[in-house]
């Protein structure tokens, strides 16, 4: 069985006092969420500390928006895994497609995060997805196929999660039909040497299409963007039908 995972990508959201208003109406929905369901929030660097004291005990787990491939040195800005472990930090997502667009993000240096996260312990969520000229111009699979030639190099298969985010569809409102992203996600997991990697959909998420997209048979979970700033509606996706 693959495991289920839901995260919750804040990006630059919310305050520690925001992130403490959050948790107080988010964590009394889950009290009948299914135990196969792994629940994750990934807040600012600001925010992990509190979360990570918060949430102590609870079914909630931590991850990070990112991670630096070196112990420690001169990286302005960085991160370094074992600066997240210390945290009780379990996941973190590595190569966003907001880090590739707007911070120079390469597939070579997403491979260099993944596997010093996964040496520190921690298990990451590998992003990839095509833009949309690259779809229009029927390049989806070799643009992906690409992208984890590239980023899995040396990565251990049984610790990893994969989020397959149609970059077109993030933060625009528009989602990939729940059968192409189907499709998309089994074209993915033919090219894993583990196929039992959770594959996860993300990309205008919302309570309204949460239903649909888990009904399908390839597509294990969700990364959430919007959707998971509001504690209503991150516990309906989470407790989806």
């Amino acid at each position: 069985m693959r495991n289920i995972v839901i995260a919750g990508n804040w990006k630059m959201h919310k305050t520690q006092a925001e992130t403490s208003e959050f948790l107080s109406g988010f964590l009394p929905q889950l009290e009948n969420t299914p135990d196969d369901r792994e629940v994750v929030l990934c807040p600012p660097f600001t925010d992990l500390h509190l979360l990570s004291k918060s949430l102590h005990g609870s079914r909630v787990r931590v991850g990070a928006q990112n991670v630096h491939w070196a112990e420690s040195g001169a990286y302005t800005g960085e991160i370094s895994p074992a600066m997240l472990t210390e945290l009780s930090v379990r996941y973190v997502v590595v190569g966003h497609s907001e880090r590739r667009e707007y911070f120079g993000e390469t597939d070579a240096t997403v491979n260099l995060r993944l596997r010093a996260a996964q040496g520190a312990g921690l298990r990451p969520i590998l992003c990839v997805g095509e833009t949309k000229q690259q779809r229009d111009q029927g390049q989806i699979e070799t643009v992906i196929f690409e992208q984890l030639a590239k980023g899995l190099i040396g990565v251990d298969q049984s610790q990893l999660v994969i989020a397959y985010e149609p970059i077109w569809a993030i933060g625009t409102g528009e989602t990939c039909e729940a059968n192409e992203a189907n499709r998309v996600i089994g074209q993915i997991r033919s090219k894993l040497d583990n196929k039992l990697v959770p594959i996860q959909y993300g990309g205008s998420v919302k309570p309204g299409n949460i239903d649909e997209i888990m009904a399908q048979p390839e597509i294990d979970g969700a990364l959430v963007g919007g959707a998971s700033l509001e504690p209503a509606d991150f516990a309906r996706i989470v407790n989806y039908q």
